[in-house]
């Protein structure tokens, strides 16, 4: 057995045994509005969110329903996040179009190292699908006390049968070829602030796949190169402008990630290459002084040189959330450039924010193989529920139905915003 797979056996048994539980596909929570105690002590002075809405209704989320319909007397709710944590967690049976039907637990816990710190999480989930698949993910941000410091981590094994369509934004839907593999990754960031909102640093990134099986059905990727193992193990330069208003569910703000990624065949990788991610988000208020919100994203995952594994291209849902193209299966269009936009209206249906719902659109390009030009654009659409899981952390359940191209459909469940 690797000696890293018994870290990840470990993570899977306090999984079971402890709440500290999150949602695999969000980001990582980098909060960024200056919080001032009145005193070193005061924690409750320190405030993120709120249980009033904005129109002065109290808001109310999914354990105020619970306790009604039990008749239990509710305790009294902090409305702030402090150096107790705060937990948000949901066990389901879910569906998606790569794991069919799947047992799923995910939630989030969120805290503060210091009274005056910025909130750190640690996030993840675990599920065992009809597929045959299993699935892990850890995700940290931990913030030093002084808010200098920001250390982030993403730590994943999967067990993974999924089929692979092709090179390219333009493949054949019916060009389907099963595959099957393991897959572990470490990515490991340390973010020092620099000025305002932005963030400078650098870290450590490995994706191992071994295991590899295909069908051989089509030929792009026995033309691209098979192999049974592939790693990418290399250095990462990172900036991030961070200014959004909550990480969770941003009513407003803005945040601006750039990753420049390096590997190297004397740190393990197969080959090496070069990669940049270029990820930019931004939430307007609309109406303004509403609950709803107008969010908008730009994702482009660019290979500027070298030949990654095939599994180690920009694909579809294979982004750091897996949040891209909402109405395709996940590593539905897979090639060495990927242009990515969205949009999505978030709107309240009821005043003590409950209950709300969405409208998603988005559009995505990706080039073949390496040097080979953008292919056609391939958009997604469709609505979606959100039910308020925890009105601290602003954390909804998200049940969205997405369509796309080709016959494309498919129900996606989640906890958090997708971006």
């Amino acid at each position: 057995m690797k000696p890293y797979l018994i870290l990840i056996l470990f993570f899977a048994g306090c999984l079971f045994v402890t709440p500290i539980l999150a949602q695999q596909n969000k980001p990582v929570i980098i909060k960024t509005i200056e919080v001032k105690p009145k005193n070193e002590r005061d924690t409750a002075a320190v405030k993120d969110t709120t249980i009033i809405g904005p129109k002065g209704v109290k808001q109310r989320d999914l354990s105020d329903i619970i306790e009604e319909a039990l008749h239990i007397k509710p305790g009294k709710k902090a409305d702030t996040v402090s150096s107790k944590p705060s937990f948000s967690v949901a066990p389901a049976i879910g569906y998606t179009l790569v794991s069919r039907l799947a047992v799923v637990v995910a939630g989030n816990i969120a805290f503060r190292t210091a009274p005056a710190s910025r909130i750190s999480t640690i996030v993840g989930s675990t599920a065992f699908t009809q597929n045959k698949q299993f699935t892990l993910p850890i995700l940290s941000s931990v913030w030093s006390p002084s808010n200098q410091f920001n250390f982030v981590g993403d730590y994943r094994f999967y067990k993974y049968p999924q089929s692979t369509y092709g090179l390219g934004s333009s493949s054949d839907f019916t060009h389907e070829d099963p595959m099957d593999y393991s897959y572990f990754r470490i990515y490991e960031t340390a973010l020092r602030h620099v000025a305002g909102n932005l963030y400078a640093g650098a870290g450590y990134i490995i994706d191992d796949h071994w295991n590899i099986t295909d069908k051989g059905l089509f030929n792009d990727y026995a033309g691209y190169g098979t192999a049974r193992n592939t790693i990418a193990s290399g250095f990462t330069l990172n900036a991030l402008l961070d200014a959004r208003d909550n990480a969770i569910n941003p009513s407003k703000g803005g945040y601006i990630s750039v990753q420049y990624r390096d590997n190297y065949r004397f740190l393990g990788s197969t080959n090496n290459w070069q990669s940049l991610i270029l990820d930019v988000r931004k939430y307007i208020n609309l109406p303004d002084g509403s609950g709803n919100t107008l969010a908008l994203w730009s994702y482009d995952w660019l290979i500027l040189g070298g030949r990654p594994g095939f599994l180690d291209l920009p694909s579809t849902q294979w982004d750091a959330f897996s949040a891209t193209g909402r109405g395709y299966i996940q590593g539905r269009f897979r090639g060495a450039q990927m242009v990515y936009a969205e949009a999505e209206y978030r709107y309240r249906i009821l005043n003590n924010g409950l209950l709300g719902g969405v409208f998603f659109l988005n559009a995505e390009s990706l080039s073949a193989a390496p040097g080979t030009r953008l292919q056609g654009i391939q958009p997604g659409y469709g609505p979606g529920l959100r039910l308020k899981l925890n009105t601290i952390s602003k954390t909804n359940i998200c049940v969205d139905y997405g369509f796309g191209r080709q016959g494309s459909r498919g129900l996606f469940i989640d906890v958090g915003e997708i971006f």
